[in-house]
């Protein structure tokens, strides 16, 4: 079955499930809230959702959550400063269960992966010119995870992806066992959050076991998040994974919420700082 196909057989399921969660709520519900949240900054080394991979160069980086009850749209934008390398990725999520304890997010993206190409030209006197080309991908993620307590929850999250091209990965898999420890306080109104992760990718007939992490540190008192990410290899033969990736990356993050009760008009509620 081509890839296209694929995708359209689990999107279809998906959407199907979310029909059925959302038919199974209650009707008499009178609350419904929206609102938008989300980090804008730079960093010292680009590194993709997949920690596998990192632009290798300064970056900006743009990630927007715009929400309407349990359903998002989530894009992720990151680029070097010249717009030759990145990604966009463009997330629609569905939180199919929300627990006091157990969670499940669903969610299907179109994402495409800026690279840069070398290609045969006549206008060099190599020979050969360096373009930015732009792969097209589609994905779908499934996020379970367990609270622990109000600082620690535990998770595993699936991306399942296909290439639609033929000029890079056709089928991509990715699995993470994380661990998430927020809201640790560390000092007056500064928070500390650490979430390690042990996980597998495997793009086509190539595989790769690896550890990584991320720091970080915010505040009550004002919008910014200072961050960083390691990626260590354990074991791999994937082409273009290096032995050691990091970066240290400056955030600043905004949220704003709404909410309406049933006949009535909506109402802006006061911004928060999202933890993120």
């Amino acid at each position: 079955m081509p890839a296209a196909a694929r995708f359209i057989s689990v999107l279809i399921f998906t959407l199907t499930i979310i029909t059925f969660s959302t038919q199974a709520q209650k009707k008499d519900s009178i609350v419904v809230t929206s609102g938008f949240s989300g980090l804008m900054g730079v960093t010292n080394n680009g590194i993709s959702i997949i920690p596998t991979f990192s632009l290798n160069a300064p970056a900006v980086n743009f990630l927007l959550s715009v929400k309407k009850n349990r359903f998002s749209f989530d894009p992720d934008i990151r680029a070097t400063f010249d717009g030759k390398k990145g990604s966009l990725v463009f997330w629609f999520r569905y939180k199919a269960i929300q627990g006091k304890r157990f969670n499940l997010q669903t969610g299907v993206h179109p994402a495409y992966n800026l690279a840069l190409r070398e290609i045969i030209s006549t206008s060099t006197s190599s020979g050969y010119t360096t373009i930015t080309q732009a792969r097209r991908f589609v994905a779908t993620e499934i996020f379970p995870s367990y609270k622990l307590s109000d600082k620690v929850s535990l998770g595993i999250y699936y991306l399942r992806g296909f290439g639609l091209q033929k000029d890079g990965p056709i089928n991509s898999n990715f699995i993470t066992f994380n661990t998430n420890i927020s809201g640790i306080r560390i000092f007056k109104d500064h928070y500390f959050q650490y979430t390690p992760q042990f996980y597998y990718l495997k793009l086509d007939q190539n595989d790769g076991i690896y550890y990584t992490h991320t720091i970080g540190i915010s505040s009550t008192k004002h919008p910014f998040l200072l961050q960083s990410t390691i990626n260590k290899e354990i074991r791999t033969n994937i082409q273009g994974s290096q032995n050691l990736a990091w970066n240290l990356s400056l955030f600043y993050a905004f949220n704003k919420k709404y909410g309406r009760m049933q006949g009535q008009d909506i109402l802006k509620i006061a911004d928060q700082i999202t933890d993120f």
